[in-house]
């Protein structure tokens, strides 16, 4: 098999033992779960950058960036002549983004990402001109402005050889000050509402049962996902919140799922599936699993040599042995599809 058809049969094996060992390891609340209300909120823009080395927009082939330009001017002061051509050189016109965190206050600064949205060749050296950001609701949040700090190729001589990453996207630390703050309620009335990033009955059941043990009654759980948490006087929220989430819970083990990536023919298993006993016949490929429990497995290419993998295979054990004998990302899809379709597969499949 070539190093090429090896690059698209990458397997990442995520064995039982350490999942189960992952799985029984406690972790706290706030990072399992989120108090509902509390969240970040996009914000985006659009913006000019100047500066540039001749790497910028091809002018006759973005004219959205010649007329951002005259309107800026114009706004300065400076009118240009009726049916004027510009042929600019150093300008790229850009979308700019950010991530407006909870309980931002007005003068805080955030970080931002511009990216090219013409045919600019490079950010690299830009400066972005004063830029409004605004919120789903039209609303400018934030003010954005400054250098760009873009990666580039090394030459000869040093640095990288190879491009970090790319040359039309840069991004400004610190680059765009809060204006408007977003009013965030983290109780409604006297009660808070804790939320699992990943649904659960048992998991919500234990956080519930972590939070009693320090405050007697006040938490129960509404379903697999929110926990209803009654809240002190004002006064002493925030400090209950930060006992609440610094609370040490262990997760239920996940359920088993195997998830397949089409392109790449890369599997990843979240635990140790076990599998029944079966036989499949696909092309020139013929995959059997026999004995108690699955108890070898027998993988046969017409032409080729037989492979045997013995002890109570495991799924990890039959996609290995499938990839040693050369077999494709198409064939490894369609062999775990007809697995589960038989119920030799005791795990839920996903195709991504």
């Amino acid at each position: 098999m070539g190093r090429i058809e090896k690059s698209f049969l990458i397997i990442i094996w995520l064995l039982a033992g350490l999942m189960i060992a992952d799985a029984a390891r406690a972790e706290r609340i706030k990072d399992i779960a989120s108090i509902a209300g509390v969240r970040s909120n996009q914000l985006v823009g659009y913006g000019i950058v100047v500066g540039l080395d001749g790497t910028g927009d091809q002018t006759t082939q973005t004219p959205f960036t010649v007329q951002s330009m005259i309107s800026m001017l114009s706004s300065m002061g400076v009118n240009l002549p009726p049916g004027q051509s510009l042929q600019l050189k150093n300008v790229a016109a850009v979308m700019v983004t950010a991530n407006l965190p909870p309980f931002a206050r007005a003068g805080q600064t955030i970080d931002i990402t511009a990216s090219s949205i013409g045919n600019a060749k490079s950010l690299k050296g830009g400066t972005l001109i004063m830029t409004p950001l605004k919120g789903a609701d039209g609303q400018v949040y934030a003010m954005a402005q400054g250098n760009l700090a873009v990666g580039g190729a090394g030459g000869k001589g040093g640095g990288a050889s190879v491009t970090v990453n790319h040359l039309s996207v840069g991004r400004i630390s610190n680059g765009a000050t809060v204006e408007r703050e977003v009013p965030m309620t983290v109780a409604q009335g006297d009660t808070a509402l804790f939320e699992l990033h990943t649904g659960d009955f048992s998991t919500a059941q234990r956080v519930v049962d972590a939070i009693n043990r320090v405050a007697p009654g006040a938490a129960a759980a509404v379903d697999g996902r929110q926990i209803q948490v009654q809240m002190p006087a004002a006064a002493g929220r925030v400090a209950f919140l930060g006992r609440i989430e610094n609370l040490e819970v262990t997760p239920e083990i996940a359920s088993a799922k195997v998830i397949i990536n089409s392109r790449t023919g890369s599997v990843v298993m979240n635990r140790a599936v076990a599998l029944d006993n079966f036989a499949v016949a696909h092309g020139n490929l013929s995959v059997a699993v026999s004995g108690e429990g699955g108890g070898a497995v027998d993988i046969k290419q017409e032409g080729g040599g037989l492979l045997e993998v013995k002890a109570s295979p495991k799924l990890a054990d039959v996609v290995k042995a499938l990839n040693a004998i050369g077999a494709t990302p198409l064939d490894l899809i369609t062999i775990l599809q007809a697995m589960k379709a038989a119920g030799s597969l005791r795990a839920e499949l996903e195709i991504i």
